[in-house]
């Protein structure tokens, strides 16, 4: 008896399994996700004001986390070390500096007044940095510049430069029309260093106000025709 080789069954091939559609867009964040910047903010918020009021050293990440409520290794999800959250509120601050001030100016060339009225916006502005809402960020880079690594002084550096560019203009144009005696750049190192002194003793409560201070500052440093 011969055997003829019967092939085998070979089923039949199954389709390809579908993958569900991805939604278009990105994904949805979660509760957390877009609660982040605000606990960012927070942080820095809280962080310059003690910064400010204990100093640098004598203020610790359980501080911070406290003021906001937070676990004391909370911060550390939104800053590698409280150096790096120092730095932080210091970029936060001429940041927020330099968008102000830069909202506060009108072109140069748009009247003979120009000039004068930017002078005066400029040191407002300045003052609303120091001594306005959320006011503390600059002053702690004015206390606490010291504890940067260089590399963050470097970088601090260069907001520094661009935050004071918008004065030069300003000036040169106010000492060509003879309202500026004074050299330039002494005359910006000079105002700024006097503005930045007032966050030593100036108080809202019992001083002038910020309209007035302004006023004493263009009395001083300009003549007036």
């Amino acid at each position: 008896m011969t055997f003829t080789a019967v092939p085998p069954t070979v089923p039949p091939a199954l389709p390809d399994a579908v993958e569900p559609k991805r939604p278009r867009g990105r994904p949805r964040k979660t509760e957390d996700e877009r609660d982040d910047g605000n606990r960012r903010h927070a942080l820095l918020t809280a962080a310059a004001k003690l910064f400010r009021r204990q100093g640098f050293d004598a203020t610790s990440t359980r501080d911070i986390a406290a003021a906001v409520g937070m676990h004391s290794g909370s911060p550390f999800y939104h800053f590698k070390s409280k150096d790096a959250l120092l730095y932080a509120v210091m970029e936060e601050g001429m940041h927020t500096a330099i968008a102000r001030q830069s909202a506060a100016l009108v072109p140069i060339e748009s009247t003979p007044m120009a000039p004068l009225a930017n002078m005066r916006r400029l040191i407002r502005s300045h003052f609303d940095t120091l001594h306005g809402p959320g006011n503390d960020f600059v002053p702690v880079m004015l206390y606490e510049h010291r504890s940067l690594s260089a590399r963050q002084r470097t970088l601090l550096a260069k907001l520094q430069v661009d935050y004071e560019a918008a004065w030069t203009p300003v000036l040169e144009a106010l000492h060509a029309s003879g309202h500026l005696r004074a050299p330039v750049k002494l005359s910006r190192l000079l105002m700024l260093g006097a503005l930045n002194w007032s966050v030593q003793w100036f108080d809202r409560k019992k001083g002038a106000s910020l309209d007035e201070l302004t006023d004493a500052c263009m009395a001083l440093f300009l003549k007036e025709s």
